[in-house]
This record gives structure tokens, sequence and C-alpha cells, in this order.
């Protein structure tokens, strides 16, 4: 087996593509293990996507992928994942720099420039913003997977067991968020890797959207996630786009 371990801005991946689809929960878990394996957040495979005759005249969309976080739990999205994955299509001569790819969440636009990489992410969508919980209140939003974003003064203070008690409670991500001037920090705890992670880019959508519907950020802007990486998120008439670099960290054979 071939793999390509990828990094996007705190989120790493094990890469590959196949012709053949199928059920992979215990390979991610057993790629993933961080010293038994090669070590990541996530597993993402690539297989041909089967138009029916009901979507010959949609656009067109270059693969299919699968994705399952470390724990091999299979998620619908990840923004990160997404960047990782498009420039893996593209290296490997699998898709244009601009491609389509169909996701448990949706179809995913994506442009690969160099190692900068932006995806427009799935329409994000406000599930809830009454949610109460130590005197904080909490917003839902689904940007591809379900998010629970704060709005916080003190970017340092994460309580990781709340955190993990409000993932349990609502099955979502949880988020916090600082406004730092012109610019958004964010720190995300992850299903799947149950934990807080380096970077999440739905994570980041989710709370760029939610200080967007609060007018307290403009329509663009930086995101600085936990690895104090540099990304860029936007809106434009259909979704939220999110861009930054991406590296290829090796390729293996095992």
């Amino acid at each position: 087996m071939r793999v390509s371990k990828y990094s996007a801005n705190g989120n790493d991946f094990v890469i590959f593509h196949t012709f053949i689809k199928k059920e992979r929960s215990s390979l991610a878990k057993k790629l993933c293990h961080r010293q038994d394996g090669v070590g990541a957040d996530g597993l993402i495979v690539l297989v041909p996507y089967e138009k029916n005759d009901a979507q010959k005249n949609k656009s067109k969309i270059d693969f299919e992928w699968q994705f399952y976080n470390s724990d091999g739990s299979e998620a619908e999205m990840c923004g990160n994942g997404s960047r990782a994955c498009a420039h893996y299509a593209f290296t490997n001569e699998l898709a244009p720099s601009k491609m389509s790819f169909l996701t448990l969440a949706g179809v995913i636009n994506a442009e690969v420039d160099g190692d900068m990489v932006q995806s427009e992410l799935t329409p994000p969508k406000i599930l809830d913003t009454e949610i109460e919980h130590n005197g904080k209140k909490w917003w839902k939003i689904d940007t591809g997977v379900p998010h629970l974003v704060y709005l916080t003064d003190n970017i340092e203070e994460f309580d990781i067991d709340e955190a993990r008690e409000l993932r349990h409670k609502y099955n979502a991500n949880v988020n916090i968020a600082y406004v730092d001037g012109e610019a958004l920090r964010v720190r995300t705890y992850e299903r799947g890797v149950e934990n807080e992670t380096l970077a999440c880019g739905t994570g980041m959508a989710a709370s760029f959207y939610r200080a967007l519907q609060e007018n307290l950020v403009g329509k663009n802007i930086k995101v600085h996630p936990r690895s104090g990486d540099t990304l860029y998120l936007g809106v434009n008439e259909r979704t939220i786009t999110f861009k930054g670099e991406v590296k290829r960290v090796f390729v293996t054979e095992f």
C-alpha cells in the first residue's frame, strides 16, 4: 500500500486512492495510531465517482472521498482535510487544479495553486442560538459537521473537561473563538479525535460565521488556530471559502 502523509495547518491526514469503495474503519484506526501507525487525525480515501442516470446532467464531479477520524468513525466533512485531499488529487493527476468532489456533507469545490488550496465548504446552517452552559451562550452551527461555538474574551481559557461534556451532550465539535482586532483566534475540541486539535477547518468556519452574524467581523478575515498558522476565510454568494497552505510531509509504502 502506498500512502501520503499530509499536514494542513495543524491537522494531519493519511491519504491514498483506490478503485474499490468499502468500509475502512479498522484501517483508519491502524494507520492513524500515533505510536503503531503512520499517525494522523484522519484517513482520507479517494474513490471514483459513479453517476447514476438521474445525475448525468449535473455538474462534473471528479471523485468521491471517504473520511475517517482517528478512532475509526466516519465523518461527513473536514475543512482542512478537504484542502489536503484537493492537493493530493491534483498532485496525483486525479483531478484538475479546479475540482469538485463528493463528501457525505455534499459537493465540495476546491482550487489548488501551488501549496495554497481554497475550498468552498457546504452552505452553513445555524441549528440553535440559545444553548446555555455554565453561564455561557453557545451557538450550534453546521458547516459540514455540527459545531458548538462560544465567543470568549480569553482564548487561553479552554476548559477541556467542559468541552468533552458538551461534545457528548450535543454530539458536536466544540469551539471557542476570540475576535482579535481584524483577526479571529479559534480553539477546537474534535469528535473522533476526542481532544483538542491544533486546527479544525469546519470549526474555524463555524466560529467565523457566528462572529459574522453578530457583526463582529467583516466578510473576509484571517483566522489563527492553535497551531499559530494563518488561514483565510470569507463568504461569497454561495457559502464560506476557506484558504490556506497545505504540506505533503512524505510518501511511503508498506
